[in-house]
């Protein structure tokens, strides 16, 4: 079965998160779209990718990992992928995209990485904080506070990872989790006036949370580039050479 990784730090890879959400009620033409999509980025340097779907709200999450490149290569990378998501625009709205450094993570198996797989329940959660704060570096050190603490306390979390945004003052954690039901125990047991909003006391931030379902990893099947056309593959814009030599395998480590 083929599995996604997420990594703990930012040495070798960039991560993205593209968020849609539907307006159609059959999702299945979208999944299929954004299954090409992943094929599609594997030829611009993107060696892992999945398709999160929100098991109670209308939400759906692409995530990829990718090879670093120079910021200029970046900006390129990012046109080319808005420019070919333009072919979902009949079936969802683009509602956020960003670019992440992963900071650090945790796992109860002591891989470098959290892994996934397709059925598998993830949750997420976000603090932005507003465009005129002066605090982003406080409210960094305050979410990593919260994730090392809260970790080893989260019964049934495999793993979970930490990251920053690369444009705008927001923190992501993503945690893996052994069962629905775990994830659930969790929510409702949690005492978060107690053990989470001290650390996050004076600081104006917007908060979201959200369940997800894993419905896709890059690896699951070969999806044909049929609907790309040959000028959308960048050959003389992004080199998908740029960066670090890297062999990203962490099941051999």
């Amino acid at each position: 079965m083929a599995s996604c990784y997420v990594p703990f730090n930012s040495r070798n890879l960039d991560i993205s998160f593209f968020v849609f959400r539907p307006t159609v009620v059959y999702v299945d033409d979208l999944f299929h779209a954004l299954k090409q999509f992943s094929s599609y980025t594997q030829t611009l340097g993107c060696v892992h990718s999945s398709i999160l779907r929100s098991i109670h709200g209308n939400m759906i999450v692409w995530y990829g990992a990718w090879m670093k490149r120079t910021h200029e290569n970046k900006q390129l990378l990012i046109d080319a992928l808005l420019s070919v998501l333009t072919n979902v625009a009949g079936m969802a709205i683009l509602i956020d995209h960003s670019f992440f450094d992963a900071v650090t993570g945790e796992s109860r198996d002591g891989t470098p990485a959290a892994k996934f797989f397709t059925g598998d329940i993830v949750s997420m959660s976000s603090a932005t904080l507003s465009a005129n704060n002066d605090d982003k570096n406080k409210v960094s050190y305050a979410c990593l506070a919260i994730f090392k603490d809260r970790f080893n306390k989260m019964s049934g979390a495999r793993a979970g990872v930490c990251f920053k945004s690369q444009s705008m003052p927001r923190i992501v954690c993503l945690f893996v989790w052994k069962s629905l039901q775990f994830c659930y125990t969790y929510i409702l047991t949690s005492d978060y006036r107690n053990t989470i909003l001290p650390y996050l006391d004076g600081f104006a931030l917007d908060v979201k949370y959200d369940v997800f379902r894993v419905v896709y990893v890059s690896g699951d099947n070969v999806v044909k580039l049929q609907n790309y056309p040959q000028r959308m593959m960048l050959e003389n814009e992004v080199d998908t050479n740029e960066g670090y030599p890297f062999v990203h395998d962490f099941e051999h480590r």
